[in-house]
């Protein structure tokens, strides 16, 4: 089909990947637990979009180019860990006011809300440079070289990656921001999981940064 070779392996594959935590499963727990179950879904959205975009890119070749531009893979490494240490360092500095208004502003189906939690997803997502290499290395694996359909075959193999990604995020989600109501009504306690939600995105940004090609 479309030139796809061992698909069932593909889908084996997909999922050990999704049932192992990694930046993007962190950001999705990190959003339930700081705002409920329907943050983390919209930041699950954001990250299958991101997904969308890797392998659009991945069908025709721009993650190829990325992956051999030592300069442009620097460029995308930077960005995407200021970005995540960003979102740490306003987590873990967070003032209860501020996570009141959040609060408010969720009760009150604020689509400014919606619409940041979204994007934050899909940029954790789109600026994370390992996300690129994994998609250039581990998608022509299930492609045969001599198809005469390669962007169709990586379109279609991306489609079941964000598919079953969704599915997954959107069950990390659900189980997370469940977790989370028990701690309803106790700002202390919910105080200490913003801070080491906020740490594990300044961490994952680090590591982020320092990463190797």
């Amino acid at each position: 089909m479309f030139g796809i070779t061992h698909f069932e392996f593909f889908v084996v594959a997909v999922f050990l990947l999704n049932v192992t935590p990694g930046p993007d499963t962190a950001y999705i727990v990190g959003r339930s637990v700081a705002q409920g179950r329907g943050a983390g879904l919209m930041s699950a959205l954001g990250i299958s979009a991101g997904c969308c975009v890797h392998s659009l890119a991945c069908a025709f070749g721009l993650t190829a180019l990325l992956a051999a531009s030592a300069t442009a893979f620097t460029v995308i490494k930077f960005v995407g860990a200021i970005y995540l240490i960003y979102l740490g360092v306003r987590l873990v500095f967070a003032k209860p006011e501020a996570d009141q208004a959040v609060g408010e502003a969720r009760a009150a189906g604020a689509p400014k809300s919606l619409r940041q939690l979204f994007l934050q997803g899909f940029w954790t997502n789109v600026l994370n440079p390992k996300v690129v290499l994994f998609f250039v290395s581990f998608f022509p694996q299930f492609v045969t070289t001599g198809s005469d359909h390669k962007a169709l075959a990586f379109l279609t193999l991306g489609a079941v990656f964000v598919v079953m990604s969704m599915i997954w995020n959107s069950f990390v989600a659900w189980i997370a921001g469940s977790v989370t109501r028990r701690f309803s009504g106790k700002p202390s306690v919910k105080r200490w999981l913003d801070r080491g939600v906020g740490s594990a995105f300044v961490g994952l940004g680090i590591k982020l940064a320092t990463a190797s090609r």
